[in-house]
């Protein structure tokens, strides 16, 4: 299927001139829309309803694409979007992934030639190319919980995922925890490297950093579980484990139950998230970021965009706190230290 790019290559011009003849945005000399034009009906390219949005009419729809609707944090994030857009008078489309890039490129593809005013993204991808199309033609789009490179500018909302990795690690270690693993998530995931770092800087600081305590658990439970088995195997004498979210944390949880490790007895557990988990068997100590402002943030930033308000496209990360719970020691009452 013909994109942008495409008609701008075979027509010899800029994708930002094609952009400006679908749009009626600015000039272009007559030799280009020739040009491009000519392009069009070669490769049987229509302007898509993106571009007349873009032109000036308004569905009142905004789209949301998460990578993962079965793990909790993500319909947190759905539900505050939803409401904040309703607030401002804006349906939302809901579009899941499931982690699979392939997917995820139909869907640009599919919203492309959909009119949306705008798209919220919560995605793991690092080089979506069809984003790319989008932010070149400045559709408005903003990410939720993910920076990506500079190729791709575009505002983000994130949470302090450093510093709640810090705050996580430093109660293992002020606790008296000595040998503190670290469950992370997938690889070149902005989330998951932050936390990871934060998760290290803390341990060089205090002196205590071991590289072969910390495993693979890519966000899942299931990937958690085997990988905390296979972590106390090798190390037998861990007493802390940092999850890089709440799900790995309730696979960890039940890995160290069937190993017969007491919690918070013999190993410490904090997770991250702050999310509501009422089936776990003890009440998680983990670092709550606000996901509910965050999903807000993100549809007001949204809404500023699509009115055409100028607005730095930068990163605005919103602060952590830690709540300590029953896996490091603290039962009935939740302790917060922001």
């Amino acid at each position: 299927m013909p994109t942008i790019r495409d008609v701008s290559k075979l027509a010899g011009v800029s994708v930002a001139t094609v952009s400006r003849l679908l749009n009626k945005s600015g000039y272009v000399s007559q030799e280009a829309e020739k040009s491009i034009l000519s392009a069009m009906r070669e490769l049987d390219y229509s302007p898509n309803e993106v571009a007349r949005s873009l032109a000036g009419k308004k569905s009142h729809t905004i789209a949301l694409m998460v990578p993962d609707i079965l793990n909790p944090y993500f319909p947190r994030i759905a539900k505050s979007v939803e409401r904040e857009a309703e607030a401002r008078g804006y349906n939302v489309l809901l579009c899941d992934s499931d982690h699979d890039p392939a997917k995820e490129e139909r869907y640009f593809e599919t919203l492309r030639r959909k009119k949306m005013d705008g798209i919220i993204l919560a995605s793991y991808s690092a080089r979506p190319s069809g984003l790319r199309e989008l932010l070149e033609r400045d559709f408005p789009v903003v990410s939720v919980d993910n920076v990506f490179d500079a190729d791709y500018p575009m505002l983000a909302v994130t949470a302090d995922n450093r510093g709640g990795a810090r705050l996580a690690v430093r109660h293992l270690a002020e606790s008296g925890c000595r040998r503190i693993g670290h469950l992370r998530g997938p690889r070149g995931v902005y989330t998951a490297e932050e936390r990871y770092e934060g998760y290290k800087e803390e341990l060089l600081q205090s002196g205590i950093f071991e590289p072969d305590l910390i495993a693979q658990g890519d966000y899942s439970a299931e990937k958690a579980y085997s990988a905390t088995l296979a972590l106390l195997d090798r190390h037998p004498r861990i007493d802390g484990l940092f999850a890089g979210n709440d799900l790995m944390a309730a696979g960890a949880l039940q890995a160290l139950r069937e190993a017969g490790r007491q919690v918070p007895g013999d190993v410490k557990v904090v997770g991250f998230d702050g999310l509501d988990m009422p089936l776990l068997a003890q009440e998680l100590s983990t670092v709550s970021q606000p996901i509910d402002e965050m999903g807000a943030t993100a549809v007001r930033q949204l809404a500023d965009l699509i009115d055409g308000k100028p607005i730095e496209r930068t990163e605005r990360r919103l602060g952590v706190s830690l709540i300590v719970r029953g896996t490091t020691g603290v039962s009935s009452q939740d302790s917060l230290y922001p």
